[in-house]
């Protein structure tokens, strides 16, 4: 049976929605030990144990480090004698995965959306050309280290031991240090993490029209995104930005209103589950990857629809 090493974060106490995701990955595909790195870490144990988890390496760091959070994992890599590693497609993992991996004299197979183990070699699903095409690749490395796009695998129960091992940090030889931390201010949840997402292209027009996008999210519980254009037109924070050169999504449903479906926007949401297309134009690219699509002025459309939501949801 293969040995897995999951490297997820916690933020106060609570594992996000990846580091819960890629240990029921990792339970799927061999013997699960996780590793989660943050504040409070060591109450995490419990919900990441849940989800597969047989050993929880708990490291608390109030602040991210790239260089001292890869250190940590190539220590517990190497002594654990680990043949996998998972770590979620996030920001903070993309950093960690290529630092680690050239600790281990290895290599990164990046955003897998789909991942089998294969007589202990990981065989991953991504996508390729800005999402027009899917390959399939197989690590041949002596340690895989794969990232796995957050969205893209189920969240499953099965719990394991749950045996806890504390581990500190050392910063004593870090390179570089965080001297400031400006938290976004925001009551919805994170692209990255949200079941759905409703997203604003130039078809609104204007900033003054953003609140029909807010007021839609906010009904379904949402995440709030935007396409470059919209952002480039300085319409909403650059944070929004879903595509190629923004976020990379993959929630349950993806409504897309007034964009039209440029293969840039296309790239960081075409794994949605169910994609909604509200756009006037007939022509518009968006509707080819649409699951649903509807043909009309956006403000015709989401006024009613976000009412009808609030009285279906009894909010």
């Amino acid at each position: 049976m293969a040995k897995i090493l999951a490297i997820g974060e916690v933020a106060n106490g609570i594992p996000k929605k990846a580091t819960r995701e890629i240990t029921s990955v990792g339970r799927s595909l061999g013997e699960v030990h996780t590793l989660v790195l943050g504040t409070q870490a060591e109450a995490a144990a419990s919900e990441v144990a849940r989800h597969g988890a047989e050993v929880i390496y708990a490291v608390e760091s109030s602040d991210y480090n790239g260089e001292a959070w890869s250190q940590m994992a190539a220590q517990i890599v190497r002594e654990g004698g680990y043949e996998i590693v998972l770590i979620p497609h996030s920001w903070a993992g993309r950093d960690v995965s290529a630092r680690l991996a050239t600790l281990l004299d290895s290599a990164v197979i990046s955003d897998a959306v789909e991942i089998h183990n294969e007589g202990g070699r990981i065989k991953i699903k991504k996508p390729v050309y800005s999402g027009k095409a899917f390959v399939w690749l197989k690590s041949t490395a002596a340690i895989q280290v794969v990232t796995v796009r957050p969205n893209s695998q189920k969240i499953e129960e099965n719990p394991g031991a749950g045996k806890l091992e504390k581990r500190q940090l050392d910063l004593s030889k870090v390179k570089a240090r965080q001297i400031s931390f400006i938290p976004q201010k925001s009551t919805r949840v994170s692209l990255t993490e949200a079941d759905i997402v409703v997203s604003a292209g130039r078809g609104i027009k204007g900033p003054e029209n953003l609140y029909l996008i807010e007021n839609l999210a906010d009904v379904l519980g949402a995440g709030m995104g935007a396409t470059r254009a919209v952002v480039d037109a300085g319409w909403c924070d650059h944070t929004l930005q879903v595509g190629q050169t923004g976020v990379t999504v993959s929630p349950t449903l993806y409504i897309a209103v007034g964009i039209s479906g440029a293969i840039q926007h296309l790239a960081g949401m075409g794994s949605s589950k169910y994609i909604v297309a509200i756009n006037k134009d007939p022509d518009a690219p968006i509707f080819k990857v649409a699951t649903y699509g509807v043909v009309d002025d956006l403000f015709q459309v989401v006024p009613p629809l976000t009412e009808e939501f609030k009285q279906m949801l009894g909010k």
